[in-house]
C-alpha cells in the first residue's frame, strides 16, 4: 500500500484497479459534506478490562441495537398481553382472598360465602367502566404515557406530577405484590421453603430485570409463554370446577345447616363499611390497567388501535377469570390458611385437579406468572420515567437507551426499590396489600377528569358518548379511590404521603434544569466571528449554549495562527442534527461542525474513535500534532446538583486521560461569566 492506495488485481490480465483505504472507514460513514454515523467499532471498547466488560455483557443482554431497528422491537398484540397484562391478569390470583380475608379480619367470616361473588361482579363491572375509558386514552393519546400526558395536556403541570407519582408508587408496588404473591403460590405447593420467602422473591426480581435488560421482544419472548399457560390452566380449572358442580352436584364440604343459617344471618346484618372494605380489598384486581395506555409507543404499527385492541382483550380475560375463581371460592366455602400458607386459588386448584400433576402444573404456571407479572411494570416504569425526565422532571440519564433500546437505568431503578420494598415487607402480600391500590384509583380518577376536558375542548365526532363514559369513570373511580384510602387508614397514609413528596422532588429537579438552561440560554441573532487558524483544537459540543460558546471562543485562542479548530456533535437525532448546523452555520460561521450520527446511542466512544480516525489520517512523514480536546462543562452552585451535570463530560475525560498526543481542557462555566444576550 503507497499512499493510501492499494493495488489489486482485475479480472483480466493486464488489468489495475485501486482501491482507496481511508482511515475512517472502519468507524464511519460518511452521509454528507462534515456529516458521518457511526459503526459498531466506533463505539466498542479499546482496553482489555472493557472489553472483558462487554463480552459479559453480550452474552447477558446481548448485542448491541441500532436506533433503526426499534421497529423490529415492537411488539404485536399476542406478545403485548402478555407484557403488558400480565400484572392485571395475575391479579385473579389474590384478589379473590383479598375479599373473603376483608370479611374475615371483620369478625363476619360466614357473610364471605355469601357476599363475596356480589363483590367480585361490582370489582368486574368497575373494571369494564375503566378499561372502557382507558380505550378512549389509547387513541386520543398514542405517545404514550398514560395518565401523565393525559393530566398534563388538560390540568398543567402539578396534576401531571400528582398522576405520575401515583402511577410510579403503584409500579413498585406491582413487582413487590407479585412477586411476593408468587412465592406464596410456591410455598403453598411447597411448605418446607417457607423460610426461603424474601430470597426466592429477591432472586426472581433479579432475573427478571436481568430479562427486561435484554429488550422488548426478548422480554415478550421470555414472559409470553407462562402468561398463555396459566390462562390455559385457569379457564380449564373454573370449566372443570363448573361441569363437576353442575353435571355432578360437587359442593365441596358440606356445610351443617346450623352454619348455613349462621352465615345468612351474618350476612344479612353486614354493614355498609365491611362491605366497602371488602370491595376495596378486591379492588386491586384493576391494577395494572393503565399498563396498556402508558405503553402504547411499544406496540407495532397501528400502535393506538393495537393498544386499544389489547386493553379490550385483557378486560374480558380479567372479568372471566375473577368472577369465575370467586364463584368457585365460595362454593366450596374456602377460606385462606396462613400456617402452613394455603392460597385461596391453590386450595380451590387441589380441589379441582386432585393431588395430581394437573395440580402441580397449575401451582407452576401461577407462580411463573405472577413472577412474570412485575414484568408490566418493568415496561410502563422506565417508559414513565423517560418521559418525565424528558420533560425535565428527573434526571436526563432516565431517558437514555441502552444497548438493547431499552431504558435501562428505569429497570435497573425500579428493581432495586422493589428489592428494597420485598425485604421490608417479608414477602407477604398481605402486609403489602393495604399499600396496593390506592396511587392507581388516585391516577385513573386524574386520567378520566382530563379525558372529559379533552373531549369538551375538541368536540370531535361522538364527543358526547365519549365524554360520558370518562365521566362516569372519574365519579366512580374517585369514589373508590376515597374508599379505599380511608378503609386503608392508617397504612394507606404512607401512599398519601409519598405522592406529594415525589412530586416536590421532580418540581425541584425541574426548578434546577430551568435555572441552567437560563444560564446557558444565547440569543440566536448573534454571530461570533474570528480569523481561521491553524491547529488542531477539538470542542465536542452538545448545542449552542453559553458554556459552548465559551469553549469556542476559548478554542480560538488556543489555535493561534497556525492551528485548525472544529467541533463535534454526536446526535442520535438527524433531525435534531440538522437544526443545529443549520444554526451554528450562521453563528460560528468560520468554524467547521462535523455532525457524528449514532445508531448505537453511545456518546463518549465516537468522540475518542473520531480522534483517532483524524490521527491515522494524517501523512505519515508528518510530525504528530496534539490534539487540544477543549471540554465545555457547566459548573452547579451547590454539591448536591452536581449529579444532574456534566455527566457525558466526566465519562469524556476519562476515556481520554492517557491518550497520546492528547491534551484536555476544561472550560467551566460559572454564573458571572456572560456572554452577550
Amino acid at each position: 500500500m503507497i499512499g493510501g492506495r492499494k493495488p489489486l488485481a482485475g479480472r483480466k490480465p493486464g488489468d489495475r484497479r485501486v482501491r482507496v483505504q481511508r482511515a475512517h472507514t472502519p468507524y464511519f460513514r460518511y452521509t454528507g459534506p462534515g456529516q458521518l454515523v457511526a459503526k459498531p467499532a466506533a463505539s466498542a471498547p479499546t482496553e482489555e478490562l472493557g472489553r472483558a466488560i462487554a463480552r459479559v455483557k453480550l452474552a447477558l443482554i446481548g448485542r448491541p441495537l441500532a436506533s433503526d431497528e426499534e421497529i423490529g422491537e415492537r411488539l404485536p398484540k399476542k406478545k403485548a398481553l402478555a407484557i403488558f397484562s400480565s400484572d392485571a391478569i395475575s391479579s385473579s390470583a389474590y384478589a379473590t382472598e383479598e375479599i373473603i380475608l376483608a370479611f374475615i379480619l371483620a369478625g363476619t367470616a360466614a357473610a364471605a360465602f355469601e357476599l363475596s361473588l356480589w363483590v367480585a361482579l361490582a370489582i368486574a363491572a368497575l373494571l369494564g367502566v375503566v378499561a372502557i375509558s382507558y380505550r378512549q386514552v389509547c387513541i386520543a393519546y398514542p405517545t404514550g404515557g398514560g395518565s401523565y400526558s393525559v393530566s398534563k395536556a388538560n390540568f398543567g403541570r402539578n396534576a401531571s406530577l400528582v398522576a405520575a407519582s401515583a402511577l410510579l408508587i403503584d409500579y413498585v408496588l406491582t413487582v413487590a405484590v407479585s412477586t411476593s404473591s408468587a412465592v406464596e403460590q410456591i410455598v403453598s405447593a411447597l411448605p418446607p421453603l417457607d423460610p426461603w420467602r424474601v430470597e426466592i422473591g429477591l432472586a426472581a426480581v433479579g432475573l427478571i430485570t436481568l430479562g427486561n435488560l435484554r429488550g422488548l421482544r426478548e422480554a415478550g419472548n421470555i414472559f409470553a409463554i407462562p402468561t398463555y399457560l396459566f390462562l390455559g390452566g385457569a379457564f380449564l380449572m373454573i370449566v372443570a370446577g363448573l361441569v363437576r358442580i353442575v353435571a355432578f352436584g360437587d359442593s365441596g364440604p358440606v356445610p351443617s345447616a346450623e352454619s348455613m343459617r349462621v352465615a345468612q344471618e351474618t350476612a344479612a346484618d353486614v354493614g355498609v363499611l365491611i362491605l366497602l372494605r371488602a370491595f376495596a380489598s378486591g379492588a386491586v384486581a384493576l391494577t395494572g390497567t393503565e399498563a396498556i395506555a402508558t405503553g402504547v409507543p411499544a406496540f407495532k404499527p397501528r400502535e393506538s388501535a393495537n393498544a386499544a385492541k389489547t386493553l379490550v382483550a385483557m378486560a374480558i380475560i380479567l372479568g372471566t377469570l375473577f368472577v369465575g375463581i370467586t364463584f368457585l371460592a365460595t362454593h366450596y366455602h374456602i377460606v385462606p390458611v396462613e400456617i402452613p400458607k394455603q392460597t385461596v386459588i391453590s386450595q380451590i386448584a387441589r380441589h379441582v385437579y386432585g393431588e395430581s400433576i394437573l395440580f402441580l402444573l397449575f401451582q407452576t404456571f401461577t407462580a411463573l406468572l405472577l413472577f412474570l407479572a412485575a414484568n408490566t411494570s418493568y415496561n410502563a416504569f422506565p417508559r414513565l420515567v423517560a418521559v418525565l425526565a424528558e420533560d425535565g422532571f428527573m434526571p436526563r440519564q432516565f431517558s437514555f437507551r441502552g444497548d438493547r433500546l431499552a431504558y435501562s437505568m428505569g429497570i435497573v431503578v425500579l428493581g432495586m426499590i422493589a428489592a428494597g420494598v420485598i425485604i421490608g415487607g417479608r414477602a407477604s402480600t398481605h402486609a403489602l396489600i393495604p399499600l396496593y391500590a390506592v396511587g392507581v384509583f388516585i391516577d385513573f380518577t386524574i386520567a378520566q377528569a382530563g379525558m372529559v376536558r379533552h373531549w369538551w375542548s375538541e368536540k370531535s365526532a361522538g364527543w358526547r358518548q365519549r365524554i360520558v363514559i370518562n365521566a362516569l369513570g372519574c365519579g366512580l373511580t374517585a369514589v373508590i379511590a376515597l374508599v379505599v384510602t380511608s378503609v386503608k387508614a392508617p397504612t394507606s397514609l404512607v401512599v398519601v404521603v409519598l405522592i406529594p413528596t415525589l412530586v416536590s422532588m421532580m418540581l425541584f429537579v425541574r426548578h434546577q434544569y430551568d435555572g441552567q438552561a437560563r444560564e446557558l440560554a444565547v440569543a440566536s441573532d448573534i454571530v461570533f466571528e474570528h480569523p481561521h487558524r491553524h491547529q488542531r483544537i477539538v470542542i465536542p459540543v452538545n448545542g449552542i449554549n453559553r458554556s459552548v460558546v465559551q469553549a469556542v471562543m476559548f478554542g480560538r485562542t488556543l489555535a493561534g495562527h497556525d492551528g485548525d479548530l472544529l467541533a463535534v456533535f454526536v446526535t442520535t437525532d438527524p433531525a435534531e442534527a440538522g437544526r443545529l448546523r443549520e444554526r451554528w452555520s450562521h453563528q460560528f460561521p468560520t468554524v467547521p461542525l462535523v455532525i457524528v450520527e449514532s445508531p448505537y446511542r453511545a456518546l463518549v466512544g465516537p468522540v475518542v474513535t473520531y480522534l483517532d480516525v483524524l490521527e491515522m489520517a494524517r501523512p505519515p512523514e508528518t510530525e504528530a500534532p496534539t490534539t487540544i480536546v477543549v471540554i465545555p462543562e457547566y459548573v452547579a452552585r451547590h454539591w448536591w446538583e452536581r449529579m444532574l451535570y456534566n455527566q457525558s463530560a466526566r465519562r469524556l475525560r476519562a476515556a481520554l486521560v492517557g491518550r497520546e498526543h492528547t491534551v484536555i481542557a476544561d472550560v467551566p462555566y460559572r454564573r458571572s461569566e456572560h456572554i452577550g444576550h
